[in-house]
């Protein structure tokens, strides 16, 4: 009897469970708004009825066809005791989900932080298939990532390594919500790139921006690409400045761990090429391994929206 697994992406906004099997593909997800703030126990009980409605609405038994249910959630997690230490986006501090889930569902249970979830999704099945040293970066509310070294997760000694997002990049620079200033996340992420592009729109009033978004709390992170392509020289600016920011913070992550793939995701990467070519010029100019024929290369994420539940599945995969 084929083996399936339950990958559940818990975030702020959705709660996204689905039936994966052992080479990433979904069978079958729903998913229900999470409705914060809850108490610990409402989303533990959100996560356990949708997977129990998962599994009854394609036939399947928890404990037969499925043994595991993996979880991706924000925040520090211990990935052996399944314990989230601290969750900002809940509010939460010494959190026992995988033991609360296990007593639920009755099966084994892993949890794991959502990024390193999404790293696990694209070595296994997707644009980093197979490859020992990776990297992701997802570009979206902020930088989150994931780094695989040796063809193991890397956390750290405290399960809160890799805020490759708070690395600064220009000291004394803008006010972030960890407490530092000039994070690479308040340049790089999408929210930074809809932040500068509202700037410039309200300071250049003759801007194509305004034709391609005139309502500019409809302001996304495609805006400026898009009036870029129009021949816009404000949004041309915008776009380079975005772009060396978010250069310079993936070159300091290459500079580190020299993967073989540093994936993108995140609202950004929708881009495509005009996201990776300009990043390539800059990475051969700057790239400390550039002389080598064996170098980093940079993809779009092979899963987006979906990392999370194929990720948080696979990590069951033995």
């Amino acid at each position: 009897m084929e083996k399936y697994y339950i990958g559940v992406d818990l975030g702020g906004t959705n709660i996204a469970v689905g039936i994966v099997d052992k080479d990433g593909v979904i069978i079958y997800k729903k998913s229900t708004p999470t409705n914060l703030p809850q108490p610990e126990e409402v989303i533990e009980n959100k996560i356990a009825d949708l997977c129990r409605e998962v599994c009854a609405d394609k036939g399947m038994t928890l404990g037969k066809e499925i043994d595991f249910v993996g979880v991706g959630t924000p925040g520090i997690v211990n990935n052996q005791t399944g314990v989230v230490a601290f969750n900002a986006n809940f509010g939460y501090e010494n959190w026992h989900l995988k033991d609360k889930l296990e007593s639920l569902l009755g099966v084994q249970v892993g949890v794991e932080n959502d990024a390193n979830v999404a790293i696990v999704a694209e070595v296994v099945a997707g644009c980093a298939k197979g490859c020992s040293d990776a990297v992701i970066l997802t570009l979206g509310t902020g930088v989150g990532a994931g780094v695989v070294i040796g063809g193991k997760v890397f956390s750290g000694s405290n399960q809160s390594g890799t805020e490759i997002g708070h690395m600064v990049i220009d000291a004394g620079g803008r006010p972030c919500n960890c407490g530092r200033r000039g994070c690479f996340e308040k340049y790089a992420a999408a929210t930074a790139l809809v932040y500068d592009t509202k700037i410039a729109m309200q300071n250049e009033p003759d801007s194509l921006l305004w034709q391609i978004c005139p309502d500019i709390d409809k302001v996304n992170a495609k805006t400026a690409f898009d009036a870029r392509d129009m021949g816009d020289e404000t949004a041309r600016k915008v776009v380079d400045t975005y772009m060396e920011y978010l250069a310079c913070g993936i070159i300091n992550v290459i500079n580190i761990f020299q993967p073989q793939i540093l994936c993108l995701g995140g609202g950004v990467s929708n881009q495509q090429e005009s996201l990776l070519k300009p990043l390539q010029e800059y990475i051969d100019r700057e790239d400390y391994a550039r002389n080598l024929s064996d170098r980093a290369e940079i993809k779009i994420a092979t899963f987006r929206n979906d990392a999370g539940i194929i990720g948080a599945a696979l990590i069951g995969v033995k």
